[in-house]
């Protein structure tokens, strides 16, 4: 347990450094880009010159680099992302609100994706090079060439619009109808999860199958172990430690699909709050939400990191 906390410890210290440069990197776009804070705050107003140079020199813009960024930074620290230039409202207002759906979203994708590929496959190693194994790596190997939106497209055309099984889109807070969240949130998931859980399946088959060759399984079923419990308790935990470093970069990518999957399915979410900024012009809120991402994607890294060092006795041996 202490040499977990210390790694913990460490691996938390390193994303000090990371973190920043990550805010460096957003700065620096959102710097060089086209898209003047000024102009945007006094959109359709008509400003006149002194007014724009008021609003630059007032919000810091005049500074050099190296001041503005400090200054950045340490509004991010007192939890401050800015001033949408549409609603002048508080950036984290809009990101607060946003974000627990792109949340729900995400983890619900990831939990159908996860349980799609365990079942595929776990079943594709047992049953290899037989009818189940060759059908699942058939339908995985589709499921990686889709691309979420044009599985969402689908879900929308035969299981919303022509049979009316589900609705086309819109959000029903599970708050006010766990029925209706459901409804609303099942095509979602699974346009956004299916690409992710046939390149997971495949993953798993591999390790799975690589598993069962090793002699301890060869073993414990010739010395009386029923095969599902050898696979359920030593070769599972065995197999799926590699597939736990590929999960975490697909958090990442179940983040970044989120915001065209939400937009198809006008789902209120951090994705619909950033193509709405960059389409009304909107640099503090489109910085929020990037940022706001970015974190969630290392957090969860970090997340997937200690699950693994947790499975992995042999990493933490190394670590010490």
């Amino acid at each position: 347990m202490v040499t977990v906390v210390r790694i913990l410890v460490r691996r938390i210290a390193l994303l000090v450094p990371l973190m920043l440069g990550i805010v460096l990197f957003v700065f620096l776009v959102m710097r060089f880009s086209d898209v003047d804070p000024a102009s945007a705050f006094f959109q359709g107003a008509n400003p006149t010159e002194e007014q724009l140079h008021d609003f630059r020199e007032e919000n810091g813009l005049l500074d050099p680099f190296p001041v503005r960024y400090v200054h950045f930074v340490g509004d991010l620290l007192h939890g401050y992302l800015g001033t949408s230039a549409l609603t002048r409202a508080p950036v984290v207002d809009q990101v607060t609100t946003a974000l627990p759906l792109t949340l729900q979203l995400t983890f619900l994708g990831l939990g159908i994706a996860v349980v799609l590929a365990l079942l595929g496959g776990v079943t594709a190693a047992i049953h290899r090079d037989r009818l189940p194994d060759q059908v699942i790596r058939l339908v995985s190997l589709t499921g990686v060439a889709a691309p979420g939106f044009w599985l969402a497209l689908l879900m929308i055309q035969y299981l919303a619009v022509e049979r009316g099984w589900f609705p086309t889109g819109g959000y029903v807070n599970p708050g006010d109808s766990v029925g209706g969240w459901l409804e609303t949130m099942t095509l979602p998931a699974f346009a956004l999860s299916l690409p992710v859980a046939a390149q997971l399946t495949r993953i798993v088959r591999t390790a799975v199958v690589e598993e069962l060759d090793k002699d301890y399984v060869r073993t414990a079923v010739g010395s009386g172990l029923p095969p599902v419990v050898v696979v359920g308790r030593n070769v599972l935990r065995n197999a799926l430690i590699n597939p736990l470093t590929v999960l975490g970069l697909r958090v990442g990518y179940l983040l970044g699909g989120a915001v065209v999957i939400e937009t198809i399915f006008s789902l209120p979410g951090m994705g619909k709050l950033m193509i709405d900024a960059v389409k009304n012009g909107d640099p503090a809120v489109v910085q929020g939400v990037v940022l706001t991402t970015a974190t969630g994607f290392v957090v969860v890294n970090l997340a997937i990191d200690i699950l693994y060092l947790l499975v992995n006795p042999r990493l933490r041996d190394a670590a010490r």
